[in-house]
């Protein structure tokens, strides 16, 4: 079955989603919290040490509105090992508690024709059991093979990175069981841990979750221009550019711009697998 043209406006929900402060703890040891020192990052690793209160790091919010939820039906009947994770941005209307219950309501915001593959666009708004906002998400999906029907393109915005050095860099080596830990926080792609799907995927071995380098990145930006409170980045967002495979190292380079923080992840070999990044922080 192929993929439906008609799908923007699709709404679902609401639906509601709880957390614990051990489901915050987990995601933070699943994108690299404590890995290379258990003692630098206890608001995110512990949640009774010492004069320290127990933060959520921000890009959880993406695993609360995208798993464990409703399936989206547009994507019935696609085909996922032509699935490939494209854009994500996520909005923080207030800091993300380390527990909580929130609603979340989706809607098809996007279907844009790339003529080797469809792009299709879902946004994610979740709010407080006050009926206050906490976050919104969107993300974006490149689905190869779908294109060429004649669809709106799309728009192409200019890139927040500029042309010149990096104000600063900071960098992460993952693991190689990072995949495996991730997907407990509810990813089960896989993708990410079935060599037999990642080959016929067109991978030679299992890849790192998109959202696993997004979580990654989002905790250094988080240690490097949020000085390590996660209570003041207010917006990220970025575009996949290239596949991670666990046990590679990442390095996040940093731009000071009016709008914010730009930003860009490259892996060991100087791709880039993050790009078009933009943080917003207080």
């Amino acid at each position: 079955m192929a993929l439906r043209h008609d799908v923007v406006g699709t709404v679902t929900g609401p639906w509601d989603r709880t957390w614990s402060s051990t489901d915050s703890l987990l995601y933070a040891v699943a994108v690299g919290a404590g890995q290379d020192d258990p003692l630098r990052e206890l608001p995110f690793t512990t949640e009774n040490s010492a004069e320290i209160t127990q933060q959520a790091i921000p890009s959880l919010a993406i695993v609360l509105a995208q798993f464990d939820g409703p399936r989206n039906t547009a994507l019935e009947g696609v085909d996922l090992t032509k699935l490939l994770h494209a854009e994500q941005a996520l909005t923080l209307h207030r800091p993300l508690p380390a527990e909580g219950k929130i609603s979340l309501r989706s809607e098809v915001t996007g279907l844009y024709d790339k003529t080797k593959g469809a792009l299709l666009e879902t946004s994610f708004t979740a709010s407080d059991e006050q009926g206050s906002d906490l976050f919104t998400t969107r993300t974006s999906v490149f689905i190869r093979g779908e294109g060429g029907w004649g669809g709106d393109r799309g728009a192409n915005p200019d890139s927040p990175v500029p042309e010149r050095a990096p104000d600063a860099e900071v960098s992460f080596r993952t693991a190689v069981n990072q995949a495996l830990i991730y997907r407990l926080t509810g990813d089960r792609n896989p993708l990410h841990s079935d060599p037999t799907f990642a080959k016929a995927a067109g991978f030679d071995r299992p890849i790192l979750h998109g959202l696993a380098t997004y979580g990654i990145t989002t905790r250094l930006l988080v240690g490097e221009v949020c000085g390590g409170d996660a209570s003041r980045l207010r917006h990220i967002e970025g575009r996949f550019t290239k596949p991670v495979f666990p046990g590679q190292d990442l390095t996040v380079h940093t731009w000071s711009t009016g709008d914010g923080t730009a930003f860009r992840t490259v892996n060991e070999d100087g791709d880039v697998v993050i790009d078009r990044g933009l943080v917003k922080h207080s």
